[in-house]
C-alpha cells in the first residue's frame, strides 16, 4: 500500500443557506441582444456556445435588441402578456383553493409564466407536447377552459379523466397536452419516441418535451437524448432551470457539466441557453427549434434560465432550504413585468391599463371557479362515478375488472 491521503466524498454545495445573504454571482448574465442567432440549418458544432450563454432579447430599459428580436407582433406580445397575467391569477386562486380544503394539492408557476406561454405561440394546431406539471400555460394560451383545469384540480364529477389523477395533472389531447405523470422525466423519452413515430408515418406533426433541472439526474433524460440524436427526431426537448428541485439546489442534478445545455453537447445536439424571464427570447428560441425540427434537422436542446418564486408545490416549505429574500435578488427579474414595461415603452400598454386587465382577467377567473366548484370540491359536492375508475382501462374489459364492478355494485 503506499502512502495516500484517505478519499473524500464530495457533495455539492449551494451558494447560500436560510440567513445568508442570496447569491447570484454564478449567474454570468450577457448583455441583451448579444448573442448571435445562427441559420436554423447550422452544425451543432458551429454553435457550441449556445450552450454556455444566455439568449435575451429585452434590456434594462425594456427595449428588444438584438437578431432574436421581432418573432412577434405588437398583438400577439399583447395577448402574451395576458395569458401570463392569466396563468399568475388562476394560481394564486388555485393555491387559495388548496389552503382552503377544495383540493389536496396544488402547484404554481410563479416565475416561470413566460416559458410555456410564450412556448406555446410557436407551436402549430397537432404538435405534441409531453409536460412535466408546472407548463399550464401551454393549456392557457391555447384556449383550454379554465374551468375544465380546475374541474380537474378539485376531482369533481366533471373533472374531465374522472378522478384519475393527482390535481394539476391535466391531459388533452386537441390541445396537445400528453397527460402529465408523477414518476419524473418518464415524459422526455415519451416525447422522443411520440417523435420518432410522426417522422415513420410521414406527419408533419412535431413534439416537445419537456423537464425540470432536477429530474436531468433520471436516466431517462439520457436515455431520450441518446434516441433523439440518433434518430433525428423531431423533437424540442426543454430543460426548465429554476434553480431548485424540491429542496435541493440545481448544482447537485447539473454535476460537473456546467449549465444543463451543455448535456446536449455529448450527444450531438445543438443545445442553447435562454432567458426563461424574457418572453420574446422564449417565443424566438422556440420558433428556431420548432422550425428546425419541422425541417427535418432533428432535435434541439433547450436550457430556460428561470426561477421558481414560491415553494415547490403546497407540500412544500422553501425558507427550510434557501434564504426567504433570494426571489427578489433574482437578477433576470419577473417575466410580467418585464413585458408589460417593454409595451408602455412603445406605447402600446399603460400601468392604467395593466390595472384594468388584472381586475378583468380576475373577475374571468373567479367566474370560471364559480362554475367549477358548482360540480364539487375535494370535500362537497359531486364526485366522479365509482365506475369511471374501471372504464378506459382495456379495450375490452377482462373478466376480473367485470366480476370487481359487480362486486362494488356499479
Amino acid at each position: 500500500m503506499t502512502d495516500t491521503a484517505p478519499l473524500q466524498f464530495h457533495v455539492p454545495e449551494p451558494e447560500v443557506r436560510p440567513g445568508g445573504t442570496p447569491d447570484f454571482s454564478n449567474v454570468r448574465i450577457p448583455e441583451a441582444g448579444s448573442v448571435r442567432r445562427p441559420d436554423i440549418d447550422a452544425n451543432p458544432e458551429s454553435i457550441r456556445d449556445l450552450a454556455y450563454s444566455i439568449i435575451r432579447v429585452l434590456n434594462r430599459d425594456g427595449e428588444a435588441v438584438g437578431p432574436w428580436a421581432g418573432s412577434l407582433t405588437d398583438d400577439e406580445l399583447a395577448e402574451g402578456l395576458r395569458h401570463m397575467m392569466t396563468l399568475r391569477a388562476f394560481d394564486a386562486r388555485m393555491q387559495m383553493a388548496q389552503r382552503q380544503g377544495k383540493t389536496s394539492f396544488y402547484m404554481q408557476h410563479m416565475g416561470e409564466e413566460a416559458v410555456s406561454c410564450a412556448f406555446r405561440r410557436a407551436l402549430q394546431p397537432g404538435d405534441m407536447n409531453f409536460p412535466t406539471y408546472r407548463q399550464a400555460g401551454l393549456l392557457i394560451a391555447d384556449g383550454y377552459p379554465m374551468v375544465e383545469m380546475m374541474n380537474q384540480i378539485y376531482s369533481n364529477e366533471s373533472d374531465p379523466l374522472k378522478g384519475r389523477q393527482l390535481p394539476v395533472m391535466y391531459s388533452s389531447k386537441q390541445h396537445g397536452f400528453f397527460s402529465i405523470s408523477g414518476n419524473l422525466a418518464t415524459q422526455f423519452v415519451q416525447a422522443v419516441g411520440w417523435a420518432m413515430a410522426s417522422a415513420i408515418k410521414n406527419d408533419t406533426r412535431i413534439a416537445a418535451g419537456w423537464i425540470g433541472d432536477g429530474s436531468t439526474a433520471e436516466s431517462d433524460f439520457h436515455a431520450a437524448l441518446v434516441f433523439a440524436s440518433t434518430y433525428r427526431a423531431p423533437v424540442v426537448l426543454n430543460i426548465v432551470n429554476n434553480q431548485w428541485a424540491i429542496s435541493t439546489f440545481q448544482g447537485i442534478a447539473r454535476g460537473g457539466s456546467g449549465t444543463f445545455a451543455a448535456r446536449g453537447l455529448g450527444f450531438g445536439l445543438p443545445a442553447l441557453r435562454v432567458d426563461g424571464n424574457d418572453y420574446l427570447a422564449v417565443h424566438a428560441v422556440a420558433k428556431w427549434a420548432v422550425e428546425r425540427a419541422r425541417s427535418n434537422l432533428g432535435p434541439t436542446l433547450v436550457e430556460y434560465v428561470t426561477y421558481r418564486v414560491g415553494a415547490h408545490s403546497t407540500s412544500d416549505d422553501p425558507s427550510a432550504y434557501r434564504p426567504k429574500t433570494e426571489s427578489a435578488a433574482w437578477p433576470l427579474g419577473d417575466p410580467v413585468i418585464r413585458l408589460k414595461n417593454h409595451l408602455i415603452l412603445r406605447g402600446l400598454w399603460s400601468e392604467e391599463r395593466h390595472k384594468q386587465a388584472e381586475a378583468e382577467i380576475l373577475d374571468t377567473v373567479i367566474t370560471a371557479q364559480k362554475e367549477a366548484e358548482r360540480h364539487g370540491t375535494l370535500h362537497a359536492g359531486g364526485k366522479p362515478s365509482t365506475r369511471d375508475m374501471f372504464e378506459g382501462v382495456y379495450a375490452e374489459m377482462p373478466p376480473h375488472l367485470r366480476r370487481q364492478r359487480q362486486q362494488a355494485g356499479v
